[in-house]
């Protein structure tokens, strides 16, 4: 039997950017992106929400989210087994 070596996929996640004026900007994919909340952050207290680099207001960003089923592709415990990035 030849084993074959099966090359994993790594899942992106959304990343966090703290810049020295003190905004805080999360993005996936180089694309302003937060499903848990506002994307960018300012100092000041404004929120931008953005979605895959689509920009929200905050009614429709949580319509968006309301309108979602069950879990995202990215965290439903079967994609990952199928993935391999379950983490334990």
């Amino acid at each position: 039997m030849n084993k074959q070596k099966v090359e994993k996929t790594k899942l992106e996640e959304t990343k966090k950017l703290r810049k020295p004026d003190g905004t805080v900007v999360y993005y996936l994919d180089n694309k302003l992106h937060n499903h848990d909340g506002p994307a960018i952050i300012h100092p000041n207290g404004k929120k931008e929400y953005y979605l895959f680099g689509i920009e929200y207001t905050p009614e429709k960003f949580n319509a968006v989210l309301q309108d979602r089923e069950g879990l995202p592709w990215y965290k439903n415990p079967s994609m990952q087994a199928k993935l391999g990035t379950t983490r334990h």
